[in-house]
């Protein structure tokens, strides 16, 4: 495909193409230094980890402006990204080899124990939006594991999927063992029958998820899905109503809204719905669109002219539903997949803007009663990746994230995000399995029972 720099509509030039052949023996590549690699030690495995933790750091500029150039990231958050890629690979560099530890069970046996032991190669297919952290979010557990990688990244970001190659590659990881691989979506389905290939990962849309689920279900391979999200943040009466809005504001607005955790759905109870719309319209309007390559800019283009469009389109199609238009929702004269931050008001059933994912700078705040009104539209939804409450009732505001909103993550007082401590992952059509933390690394391994007479 044509690469296009979205914010300034030029090409890049085309991008690669790899047949399935050669990713296949790729793959085979990558087994083959799998049976050596899954004897390594931790200790040694840690060493090339951290190494690799380094040479993010020190290339954090020249990398951040390949994002913002291939999928328009501002560039302060692409370095931000790139130190989050280092911070994981130190993380399981610590931590692998205790996550992973063998574990005694008392039995009739003169001993018996569950190992962890590693799979062979994971097949991951990545998205364009969080170009280097979607990838080592997989890839640092992954390796520490003692798995190989094939990758499959997005189409329109081969110099990322170049570079993150090249950090393995450069940090003295096995030659074969990480891999990218350039094929269109039908080509991957095929590659997840290889013989080579023994599980599979994506993050990507529901619509993505289903069909990788199918086909691992067909291989009879394990699959982990990181779908799609449209987060609710529940906004009580007892709320701070500024601060609410501010972090609402920010968590729409990161990665110019491209971020399947961002907020997107804001569900305010009737007595403080108008003060947290006005507050929100002033956190939102001061957003505005700018250069991504300057340090100042917080909002920059989206990814791709086909996806502005989208978006688009599923703002007009809210508004004439019924949906009130507050800021934003007009497409600017300019070259570019650029969008500007959008609010939309008196959101209901029936529209885009209530019913679907809005992957791009727009909010959506939908008025409830009260308080368990709230928390039964925040689970009115197929998604179910996070969710957030904002209360100065710390305690109620606790019950609420634990037993009553129906996702993932569920965070108190602030906005959702990932961390390499925490497991992360979703429900219902947001997915299944978990990544990050000690969960997550044990998501791509074989639970072995060992059992002594």
């Amino acid at each position: 495909m044509e690469l296009i720099n979205p914010a300034t509509g030029e090409s890049l030039g085309q991008g690669p193409r790899m047949e399935l052949s050669e990713a296949k023996a790729h793959a085979r590549k990558a087994h083959e230094a799998f049976l050596d690699w899954r004897r390594v030690a931790f200790s040694e495995r840690a060493t090339s980890m951290r190494r690799a933790a380094g040479i993010l750091r020190r290339r954090a500029a020249p990398y951040a402006e390949l994002m913002t150039r291939e999928m328009g990231k501002p560039i302060r958050d692409g370095r931000a990204e790139v130190e989050k890629c280092a911070w994981v690979c130190d993380y399981y560099a610590d931590n692998a080899a205790t996550f992973l530890s063998n574990e005694t069970i008392q039995s009739d046996a003169t001993k018996s124990f569950v190992t962890f032991q590693p799979l062979g190669v994971v097949l991951a297919i990545m998205p364009w939006n969080f170009p280097f952290w979607q990838v080592f979010r997989f890839a640092a557990p992954g390796l520490m594991a003692g798995n190989a990688a094939v990758l499959k990244h997005a189409s329109n970001v081969p110099g990322s999927a170049a570079a993150i190659e090249e950090v393995f590659r450069d940090a003295g990881f096995p030659d074969g063992l990480f891999c990218a691989l350039y094929l269109d979506g039908a080509e991957t389905e095929q590659l997840i029958a290889a013989d080579a290939i023994a599980a599979v990962t994506l993050t990507g849309s529901t619509a993505a998820g289903r069909a990788v689920a199918s086909a691992a279900g067909r291989a009879l391979k394990k699959s982990v899905l990181e779908l799609g999200g449209s987060d609710a943040y529940v906004v009580c009466a007892d709320a701070d109503v500024e601060a609410a809005a501010k972090t609402c504001a920010t968590s729409r607005l990161i990665n110019t809204g491209q971020s399947c955790i961002a907020a997107k759905r804001f569900i305010v109870v009737s007595e403080v719905r108008e003060r947290f719309e006005a507050a929100v319209v002033e956190h939102m309007s001061a957003a505005q669109l700018g250069d991504p390559m300057l340090e100042e800019t917080v909002l920059g283009p989206m990814a791709r002219i086909d996806l502005r469009d989208e978006l688009h389109e599923q703002v007009r199609a809210s508004i004439e539903r019924g949906a009130k238009l507050l800021l934003g929702g007009e497409v600017p004269e300019r070259s570019g997949a650029w969008y500007p931050a959008t609010v939309l008001a008196d959101v209901s059933p029936g529209m885009p803007a209530y019913e679907e994912e809005l992957f791009g700078p727009v909010a959506a705040i939908i008025e409830a009663g009260d308080e368990d009104d709230a928390i039964r539209i925040a689970n009115d939804s197929v998604f179910g990746l996070g969710a957030a409450v904002f209360t100065q009732d710390v305690a109620r505001g606790t019950r609420i994230a634990e037993t009553d909103l129906d996702a993932g993550s569920c965070f108190v007082n602030t906005l959702v995000r990932s961390d390499p401590r925490l497991p992360f992952g979703g429900i219902k059509e947001s997915g299944y399995g978990r990544e990050l933390s000690s969960f997550g690394i044990r998501e791509l391994v074989n639970i072995k029972t060992v059992y002594v007479a």
